[in-house]
């Protein structure tokens, strides 16, 4: 028995295998992977000092990945941690005391991680980051409110695209199975996070701005001063010079003739 010929069927056939083998699209065409810069990176730790002021912290190290696209925030992601082993209030002991077992615990829980889940944009420079932090071995969900500073290329060698990051939030520490000392460290820790972060791969050097803005190399710039600096000594010498000089002797005036005698 003949089987009838359907052009439909099998035109349906054809486009379901081509969607099937076509590749996954990625989440954002422009979005670029950036590496969290460690040096000009700070968290800022904020908590009640038995209601006489804020203690104050501040962590470095911190270390992390970000990809985003600039005109899709709803796309990026980040992973952030921080090395809590590197708390700083300014005082050994109170350091020692605020990684001791019964606070931050940084012999068994020696980090802390946030990891995006969510990112909710605000405007063209302000998004909020939803996601997970895990701190002294408990994750809780947080927000993180963000202001995004700015995108373009270091001024800097290796002149890397660089973007810069402004975040705040606030926490219970008691949410995180850190109660000790109730009567003299609050419960409520804001955080204040300034960061860095420079695109991954090879230097910026080939990006549209880097035609548009000139190229500051210290080199050059310290070269020029000094050419500069030495001119305007030799100037300076010789007018000095010319001004200490004694004046050339103005030559006699010719001799006048005897008149002749009579």
């Amino acid at each position: 028995m003949s089987i009838p010929h359907r052009p439909a069927a099998r035109l349906a056939g054809l486009a379901l295998a081509a969607l099937l083998c076509a590749p996954a699209a990625p989440a954002s065409a422009q979005a670029a992977s950036y590496r969290l810069d460690p040096v000009h990176t700070r968290v800022l730790v904020a908590i009640s000092h038995a209601g006489f002021s804020d203690a104050l912290g501040t962590v470095s190290g911190s270390q992390g990945t970000l990809s985003f696209d600039p005109d899709d925030w709803r796309s990026a992601q980040v992973d952030i941690t921080v090395p809590l082993a590197r708390i700083d209030f300014g005082d050994a002991d109170w350091n020692k005391a605020v990684q001791a077992g019964n606070l931050l615990d940084v012999k068994d829980h020696p980090q802390a991680r946030f990891v995006s889940s969510r990112i909710e944009p605000v405007d063209a420079t302000h998004f909020i980051a939803h996601g997970a932090l895990t701190l002294h071995g408990v994750t809780r969900e947080v927000a993180l409110d963000v202001r995004f500073n700015q995108l373009k290329r270091h001024p800097l060698p290796p002149f890397r695209r660089t973007a810069g990051f402004s975040a705040t939030t606030t926490l219970s520490r008691a949410a995180f199975g850190i109660d000790a000392w109730k009567s003299v460290i609050g419960d409520t820790v804001t955080l204040r996070i300034q960061a860095e972060a420079t695109r991954s791969g090879k230097a910026d050097l080939d990006t549209p701005d880097a035609a548009s803005e000139p190229v500051e190399a210290p080199e050059a710039d310290a070269a020029a001063a000094a050419a500069e600096s030495a001119a305007q000594a030799a100037a300076d010498a010789a007018a000095e010079t010319a001004e200490t000089a004694e004046p050339a002797a103005s030559p006699d005036p010719a001799p006048h003739p005897p008149k002749p005698t009579p």
